[in-house]
């Protein structure tokens, strides 16, 4: 496989693209070729002094970008539809959107504002309900939306009977894939919701495959003193070239489901050995995500718990005064 696998990124002037997780990491490499390609930027972010590095990164690189930051923390309902009135009230519609942020295996089981397992509630629901608050949105710019999910989906299911990990927690590993998985059962729906319903929204999911990021380093806000297992040999293997991919190698399977014309309704991922890097390309739906079954009662579940309603199949257009649909 190439070892600087690329894409072509189409020009983006004149759209509106929010990126969550775009102040570090795998999230930063796709905010500048969203920038660089002439999109106007929205980076919702937890730290607002690694948000203002971002900015400050993105248009050294890329002068003249056209990119900003809001608040916003995922763990909290109440911030994700505060970040959502924001937006709605500034009326521009948005044309691409990529729910890229997330936390993975906190060593204890932690909970969120709202009393949800960290990595269900942020990794999941907090996303399903930005999706639901920015729909007017979304549905004005007839918009992309891509969802990060993880090679972590592979395996694992949906704990119905305990969806909140109160027992058998363990190291958060199964948890982490009950999240990603919910989260592309989610985004599958959605794009079948979709074209049911005629909302012109077009909804892929995607997965860095494996890359050293920030997801694996040292977090004290989840309990992690040390990386991630596994991580140094990721770093070691990432930078001779083998198997795996690079933080900039592992932007590309989301922004080619964000930007390319082609992209509707699919899961795209690193085509190399194993799927975990190499060139993006579209990929197979990993088994827990084949269900459709599965994927209505995520729908219907995850309103229910944000408490925040989509529309039916059927519903018109949104009441939401839009400025500037195209």
């Amino acid at each position: 496989m190439s070892r600087t696998p690329d894409i072509t990124v189409p020009d983006l002037t004149g759209r509106r693209a929010v990126l969550t997780g775009g102040s570090d990491g795998i999230g930063l490499r796709i905010a500048r070729r969203l920038a660089a390609a002439g999109a106007e930027l929205v980076l919702p972010v937890r730290n607002p002094r690694k948000g203002a590095d971002a900015v400050a990164a993105i248009r050294e690189e890329t002068p003249g970008a056209t990119v900003s930051v809001r608040e916003l923390e995922l763990s909290s309902l109440a911030s994700v539809a505060a970040l959502g009135a924001t937006l709605r009230e500034e009326g521009r519609p948005v044309h691409i959107l990529i729910n890229n942020a997330g936390v993975m295996t906190p060593p204890e089981r932690q909970t969120t504002t709202d009393g949800f397992e960290l990595q269900f509630g942020t990794n999941h629901l907090g996303h399903v309900a930005l999706v639901a608050h920015l729909l007017p949105l979304l549905r004005a710019g007839r918009a992309r939306v891509t969802s990060q999910l993880s090679v972590a989906a592979r395996s694992g299911r949906v704990r119905w009977d305990d969806l909140q990990w109160e027992e058998g927690y363990g190291n958060g590993m199964a948890a982490y894939s009950q999240s990603k998985i919910a989260f592309g059962l989610f985004a599958l729906e959605l794009d079948r919701r979709s074209r049911a319903g005629g909302w012109g929204i077009t909804s892929n999911a995607s997965h860095p495959g494996v890359a050293p990021t920030s997801l694996l380093m040292p977090r004290a806000e989840l309990g992690r003193d040390q990386p991630a297992r596994g991580r140094r040999l990721i770093s070691a293997l990432s930078a001779r070239g083998i198997l795996v991919g690079t933080p900039e190698s592992a932007g590309l399977p989301a922004l080619l489901a964000a930007t390319s014309p082609e992209a509707g309704g699919r899961f795209y991922g690193p085509r190399g050995p194993g799927n975990v890097g190499g060139a993006p390309a579209e990929q197979r739906l990993y088994r827990p995500l084949r269900s459709a079954e599965e994927a209505a009662r995520v729908w219907e579940v995850s309103q229910e718990l944000i408490g925040v309603p989509f529309p039916s199949p059927v519903s018109g257009a949104p009441a939401t005064r839009v400025v500037g649909g195209r």
